[in-house]
């Protein structure tokens, strides 16, 4: 079996030099215990976000390939910081950008895709027992274009590192001690997870969980990557992500997710007649949007009401193609509702018990939180509700079904 451990740090774990010195003896401990190590990191805090306000400073409309040459920067410097820190300790590190050890994408800036890495480069150096340091969340399309994988693209960066040196696992430190029923920030009683299963951990990141990335776990899953969650603050341990257990699926709700990061558009008056909705959800996909939840409402007139979620950042290109789309089939006008937060409950062994939504549905009732939007999937349950009961929503949902308890 592979001697090589990927290790995936994110900005909070390398947000200052105190903490870029904590990690890097850690780093160091593995090391001594004979292990090839292979470490991605994010941008320092906050700096992914400062450059992004920085650029639309500068331009409300930047083009994506510029944005791609400014913010692949953030890891270059965290990668230079942490190697300088292994040295001090009397260790050999070297740091490598994406380009400079073959993670080769497709030519989509801002949200590339991953076709192929070259290893030969990390292996050379890890060869000579250096501990070899990546820039996460950035590679170079075949025309050498800097190109990035997308927000939280360093955990990406790691598992298909991981899966393309045969490490024995990925490790993915953030600031929390691992996957947990609920947020710990909302939830005081919420409880730590030892195991959760891919499919699990996929409904999680895409319901608003941001510990780790949507693709990063499609990756895992898809060559059986064993992925570990733990905290760079402490030597606890962690969550293991790995395939479901029989023992999992009697589990009925695993945990309760908040999405703050959805916006609602409402296209008014579109007409209620066949290939309306196909479309305006085709004008949609051809710029790459990514539509979740869906209602159309009750004709009455000839005409409906057709309301959709998208992502916060993608709510300007999403406005100006709704628009357009409205126009070409005979709609009215766009409304935009910022105000809404999405809860969701999710479990493999929801697919095999009833009563779940129900349990969901009443513990909103209870606490005089309206339903605004539902969608439903094999092992979860979304709600759409309005922002300011967002908590109080989550902790409900968490005593119903008795989170806090093993």
């Amino acid at each position: 079996m592979s001697n090589i451990i990927v290790q995936k740090y994110g900005g909070s774990s390398v947000a200052d030099p105190k903490r870029i010195s904590r990690v890097a003896r850690r780093i160091v401990k593995y090391r001594q215990k004979g292990c090839d190590i292979v470490v991605v990191v994010s941008a320092l805090g906050d700096t992914t976000d400062d450059l992004l306000k920085l650029a639309h400073k500068v331009n409300r409309s930047p083009s994506e390939r510029e944005m791609d040459m400014l913010i692949s920067t953030g890891e270059q410097i965290s990668t230079a910081l942490l190697a300088m820190a292994i040295h001090k300790l009397g260790y050999e590190a070297i740091s490598f950008t994406g380009a400079q050890v073959g993670i080769i994408t497709d030519s989509r800036h801002t949200r590339a895709r991953i076709i192929k890495i070259n290893t030969g480069r990390i292996r050379k150096e890890l060869a000579k027992k250096k501990i070899v340091i990546v820039a996460g969340f950035q590679g170079v399309d075949l025309s050498r274009e800097i190109t990035t994988l997308g927000r939280g693209g360093s955990d990406l960066t790691a598992v298909a590192l991981a899966r393309a040196l045969r490490a024995k696992h990925c490790e993915i430190y953030t600031d929390v001690e691992g996957i947990y029923t609920a947020d710990p920030r909302i939830v005081r009683r919420a409880r730590k997870l030892e195991r959760i299963s891919y499919d699990e951990m996929l409904e999680m990141a895409s319901l608003g969980a941001q510990v780790v990335q949507v693709r990063c776990v499609q990756v895992a899953k898809r060559f059986n990557i064993r992925v570990i969650v733990r905290s760079s603050f402490s030597d606890e341990g962690g969550t293991m992500i790995s395939p479901a257990l029989k023992a999992m699926e009697k589990v009925v709700v695993s945990a309760v997710t908040l999405n703050r990061n959805e916006t609602k558009v409402t296209i008014r008056d579109v007409p209620d007649k066949p290939g309306v909705a196909a479309k305006v959800f085709k004008r949609i996909a051809e710029q790459e949007i990514n539509v979740d939840m869906i209602v159309q409402n009750i004709s009455r007139t000839g005409y409906t009401d057709l309301s959709f979620t998208v992502v916060k950042e993608n709510l300007a290109k999403t406005l100006r193609t709704v628009r357009k789309a409205s126009e070409q089939v005979g709609g009215g006008a766009v409304a935009v509702d910022k105000d809404i937060v999405r809860v969701s409950i999710l479990g493999v062994g929801m697919k095999s018990h009833s009563g779940i939504a129900a349990g969901m549905f009443e513990a909103l009732a209870e606490n005089k939180i309206n339903i605004e939007m539902i969608s439903t999937s094999e092992i979860s349950i979304s709600c759409v509700i309005r922002k300011r009961l967002a908590k109080k929503a989550v902790r409900a949902i968490h005593r119903k079904f008795k989170l806090d308890k093993k």
